[in-house]
Formats: C-alpha cells, sequence, structure tokens
C-alpha cells in the first residue's frame, strides 16, 4: 500500500483532521506510526462502537501501531462509582477485542492499555500539576464540556479530565489521537497546551458520532437508543422495528449505521447490501455503496420496514462472535452494571 492509499484510508470518513499536512509528513517519514483512541469506561459498550472500531483497523490496515486506552480513571472523573471501575474494566477488557473479530480485523498490531496503570506514576501527576497552571477554569471547562457529565454544578474532576486526556498522548508515546468529533474541544485543547509543558503537539482526527435509534445521540444512558452488544436476536430485531425512520426522511438513526458500517464492510468485502423483499413488492434490492442505498430511500423506493429487516439481519451477523461469549460476558456485564 503506498502512501497516498494509506492517507485515502485513514481518511475515510473523517470529519476533520488537525492537521492533514503533519498527518502526510508522519506517513511519509515515519516508519511505524502510532494512534490512539480512549474510552472511559462508563456506559455499557453498544452497536455504536463499531464505527470507531472500524477506523481503529483503518488505521491498522495503514500499517499504524494501534492503542486503545481503556480510560478506568477518566470514567470515575465522569461521574462512574470507584466501586465498580475494575469490574467495568473488565467488561470492556473482554468484549473489545470481540468487536475487532466481528469486522474480521487481525489485530496483532492493536493494544489495550489500562489508564490506571500509567496515570498513577509520579512524573505523570506532576504533568498534570505543571499543565494546570497554564491552562484555566474557562478553557478546561469549555475543553470538557460536550464530553464530560457538567450539570448545574460542575464537579473539578471534570475540569481534570481535558488536562490527563491531553497528557496521555505523551505517555502512551502516540503520534495520533483519533476520536469522535465531540472530543474537538479536548484535542485542540491538547495541541495549545502539550508545548506549554515541553511536549509535541499530536495529529488529531475526528469521525463523526452516529445518531441513535430514536434520532437522538446513541448512548448506553439510553435504553432506546441503541442495540447492546449482547442483545438476542429477538431485541435487535424489536429495537430496530421501533427505531425512528420515516418514509423518504434520510434524517434517521439507520441511515448512519448503514453509512458508516455495513456499507464500509461490504465494500472492503466486495460485497453488495442486500434487502430482502417479496416479489409483489418489485423483488430484491442490492446496492454497492451507499450514496445508492440513500438515493433509492429518498425516492421512496426503499421502504422502512424493508431497510429495518435487512439492518436487522445484518446486525445479528454481525454479532455472532459476541454471542459464542454470551455467558462469560453476561456475568461481567452483570456484575458492572447491576
Amino acid at each position: 500500500m503506498n502512501i497516498t492509499e494509506r492517507l485515502n484510508l485513514i481518511k475515510r470518513n473523517t470529519q476533520e483532521i488537525i492537521t492533514e499536512e503533519e498527518l502526510i509528513n508522519l506517513i511519509k517519514n515515519k516508519k511505524k506510526p502510532s494512534v490512539y483512541l480512549g474510552t472511559a469506561i462508563t456506559g455499557r459498550p453498544h452497536i455504536g462502537y463499531f464505527p470507531w472500531v472500524i477506523k481503529l483497523s483503518d488505521f491498522l490496515k495503514a500499517g499504524f501501531k494501534v492503542k486503545l486506552l481503556l480510560a478506568d480513571f477518566h470514567g470515575a472523573l465522569d461521574n462512574t462509582p470507584w466501586d465498580v471501575l475494575e469490574k467495568r474494566y473488565k467488561y470492556y477488557n473482554a468484549v473489545i477485542p470481540l468487536l475487532f473479530e466481528c469486522i474480521g480485523t487481525d489485530i496483532k498490531n492493536f493494544e489495550m492499555v489500562k489508564g490506571s496503570d500509567f496515570q498513577l506514576d509520579k512524573k505523570y501527576f506532576f504533568d498534570v500539576l505543571k499543565m494546570s497552571t497554564f491552562t484555566s477554569v474557562h478553557d478546561c471547562m469549555k475543553a470538557a464540556s460536550e464530553v464530560v457529565k457538567m450539570g448545574d454544578n460542575p464537579k473539578l474532576s471534570g475540569l481534570i479530565y481535558p488536562i490527563m486526556q491531553s497528557i496521555d498522548e505523551e505517555y502512551l508515546d502516540v503520534d495520533v489521537q483519533y476520536g469522535g468529533n465531540d472530543q474537538r474541544h479536548i484535542f485542540v485543547f491538547a495541541r495549545e497546551n502539550l508545548p506549554k509543558i515541553g511536549y509535541k503537539r499530536r495529529v488529531e482526527i475526528m469521525t463523526p458520532l452516529i445518531p441513535g435509534l430514536i434520532g437522538k445521540k446513541m448512548s448506553a444512558s439510553i435504553p432506546e437508543s441503541k442495540v447492546d452488544l449482547l442483545d438476542n436476536e429477538s431485541s435487535v430485531r424489536d429495537k430496530i422495528n421501533k427505531a425512528y425512520c420515516i418514509e423518504g426522511d434520510p434524517n434517521n438513526g439507520l441511515l448512519p449505521f448503514a453509512s458508516y458500517v455495513i456499507m464500509v464492510l461490504k465494500q472492503d468485502n466486495k460485497e453488495t447490501f442486500l434487502i430482502e423483499r417479496d416479489k409483489k413488492y418489485g423483488g430484491d434490492l442490492e446496492f454497492s455503496n451507499y450514496e445508492s442505498l440513500e438515493k433509492s430511500f429518498i425516492k421512496k423506493e426503499l421502504h422502512p420496514h424493508d431497510l429495518k429487516n435487512a439492518i436487522t439481519r445484518e446486525i445479528n451477523i454481525l454479532l455472532k462472535p459476541i454471542r459464542r461469549k454470551f455467558n462469560i460476558l453476561d456475568k461481567l456485564a452483570k456484575d458492572a452494571y447491576f
């Protein structure tokens, strides 16, 4: 894979890169660049995790070393009770590798790192204190505003969150941080403040967040908005059938999942997305790209009922590797989430 091919793979489905020029120079000049994504171990993982798993897979295919930070301390800073941190870490640690198995990705250059394994280091804590002397309450609050649950009376912990996330880039020894577009303020905060304590800026890459099934953000705290990774086939069918999806209107919670997950995987595997229909309704439809799928939906050639059936089928196929470990995962999840 040449530099252009690697760059195009990394850029696929991204919303913003700060900066693309720096990314190009990195790919040209470093044999094995590295990237990380951090996920705070808060709510139960759901199918909304697949877009970033697919993007991490793109980095792996593009020759990057990929690190996933299982951010237990960040979970606590974002109001996860301290007494369940370890239990939630164990669940994330068990289920996340299976997401890569679900999409058929080789993870030999993938590493998961537990945040508290290095964030208790004396030097790390010194750097947190040092950066805090260069940043204001206003800047920390702005940086954390779209990520941390602030509420009407914000806790000090939420202001520490962006400082730690910035310093993580240095201690994880990476060239790139990747995340959803809700992370933008923190990414910019990191670029502004890392040089103040003697560390280099990193490339920051963002992808869009996909909406939930009811039109709002897909969130573990809104059960009806998402499909849990441990949902059975019947539950998946029920949730998708209840999803917000008006005929001809592309603003729903299903087409984005088709765009960022189903069609990406289909195209990578040189497959088409099959919509099974009775012959009396025109017979089966096949789509080789997302654009043609959306166009057909807008023109009302594709009915929401048929789209829902097809997406239900694809999700149930996708979750098979997880269901094979259901008993183990279910016990870990019940311990972590009661």
